[in-house]
């Protein structure tokens, strides 16, 4: 077991373990125990009633958030021609074919958060997926990252449009903003999330689909959310 800062201990305190809040008291609360010296993220932790053995009910996809995740996202984008020059315009950081295959597989250059290429380029791609698949990154068509419209997609995740998947437990782990954002922001933010992942239950999904939902900063405890009152607003 890790071994806890006293801090952490501290605000732990302020959490009724038992008690599952109100999305409003939640984020209050989130903000009083978050006490790092810089701006924690948000985070929604949902706990799903998939089969994780089988492949059909895993989640993967994209969602928007109204107010975006508050953290500035570098984007890299495999294309040529027209569509690099469109990728550029629309703000993506890295631009690039084989030269950017090359630097990833070479140099292990990983300083982005997320990758987007045009079909074309899969098959230049295709070897990254050992360095890029286990963090997530690899471009795929289920979360919107193969695509012939660039620029929407740069736009959009710039933006704050978030990629989502299922872990092994069948859990999600969403960025909903960060802890300076107004509560009304936040609360708006949660609940288009929740309303976007029960739009994605995956068929065959037997009884409850989602079964917990907890909100926690990054450095804070987490606080059970009340999942009837939940979705009632989404």
């Amino acid at each position: 077991m890790p071994k806890h800062s006293k801090r952490y201990l501290e605000v732990k305190k302020l959490v009724d373990r038992l008690k599952y809040y109100s999305l409003d008291e939640a984020i209050e609360l989130v903000k009083k125990t978050a006490t790092a010296k810089f701006d924690e993220t948000v985070e929604l932790h949902l706990s799903t009633n998939i089969d994780y053995r089988k492949p059909e009910q895993h989640i993967r996809g994209t969602i928007s958030l109204p107010h975006g995740t508050g953290k500035t996202v570098r984007v890299l984008v495999f294309a040529k021609g027209d569509k690099a020059k469109e990728a550029k315009e629309a703000g993506a950081d890295y631009v690039g074919a084989e030269d950017l295959v090359e630097k990833i597989e070479k140099e292990g250059f990983l300083d982005f958060d997320v990758a987007i290429a045009t079909p074309d380029m899969m098959r230049i791609i295709g070897r990254l997926g050992r360095i890029l698949g286990p963090r997530g990154l690899m471009p795929s068509p289920k979360s919107g990252t193969v695509t012939n419209e660039i620029g929407e997609a740069v736009r959009e995740f710039k933006k704050g449009r978030v990629e989502v998947r299922t872990d092994k437990t069948g859990n999600l782990h969403i960025p909903v903003g960060k802890v300076s954002f107004e509560n009304k922001k936040l609360k708006e933010n949660v609940i288009a999330a929740v309303d976007q992942i029960m739009a994605m239950k995956p068929q065959g999904v037997k009884g409850q689909f989602l079964k917990k939902a907890v909100l926690a900063s990054t450095m804070g405890p987490g606080i059970k959310l009340d999942l009837n009152e939940l979705l009632r607003k989404s």
